[in-house]
């Protein structure tokens, strides 16, 4: 199957799509890079503190968004979906409902408007969004939600963003290495441009990058620079 898109400033460019494979066979090429246990428990502190914070005190923009969404589209306020974690594991990922309620039945016949060059999918003015979820994803108060997945540990505040099972089930070993950490809210993909990177390829070496070099200091920066990257709403889409 191929995908394909077209971009006004480039030439047509053809993805080809690999082979689907079961996701325990791409599980098995992921490499865990070891963390030493201080490190591991600070970064599970900060999600803690952070999350649960941040759940508390952005309570009324919680409640405001549900009652939006709800009020201006049918359908439920929540979208929950299966995700992949670190090391291959599936959890239920939350975030606020932006599209229509069947936008995943008509995401097939999208395909030729996708602008990722990769296993992953991203359409530009996308019709299935609504007014309100146009706002949400500005300013990235969809992802709100996602708080409640730290807390669960399921994800981290920082960390690759968690890919679809349909999309592992095409990666190839080089990007299976992005499931070797835990997946976050933020990350160095999303401080780095956010929709604005359209290579997946650019996309993998950033969460690859994060993977191997990260630590505390590293997770504190991210978040330090995401909040400024959010209010710019720079390559929000």
């Amino acid at each position: 199957m191929a995908v394909s898109d077209v971009r006004p400033e480039g030439p047509r460019i053809v993805w080809s799509a690999p082979l689907r494979r079961p996701l325990e066979a791409v599980v098995r090429e992921i490499t865990i890079v070891p963390r030493g246990r201080v490190s591991r428990a600070l970064k599970r502190a900060i999600d803690l503190v952070g999350a649960s914070a941040g759940m508390v005190m952005l309570a009324p923009v919680f409640a405001a968004t549900y009652a939006a969404v709800k009020a201006t589209s049918k359908g439920p306020a929540l979208f929950v979906q299966d995700r992949v974690g670190v090391g291959g594991k599936r959890f239920k990922f939350y975030k606020f409902r932006t599209m229509v309620e069947d936008a995943e039945e008509r995401k097939a016949e999208l395909a030729h408007l996708n602008v990722i060059v990769g296993p992953a999918f991203k359409v530009t003015a996308d019709p299935r969004v609504t007014s309100v979820g146009a706002f949400l994803r500005k300013y990235s108060l969809d992802e709100l939600p996602q708080l409640w997945n730290v807390v669960r540990g399921d994800m981290s505040l920082v960390g690759p963003r968690p890919p679809t099972v349909d999309e592992v089930e095409q990666y190839s070993a080089k990007q299976a290495q992005r499931l070797a950490v835990m997946p976050g809210v933020t990350g160095l993909w999303q401080v780095s441009g956010r929709a604005d990177i359209e290579d997946f390829e650019r996309w993998i070496e950033l969460d690859v990058e994060y993977a191997k070099t990260w630590s505390v200091w590293l997770d504190l920066a991210i978040l330090a620079k995401t909040p400024f990257i959010v209010l710019q709403a720079r390559g929000a889409r």
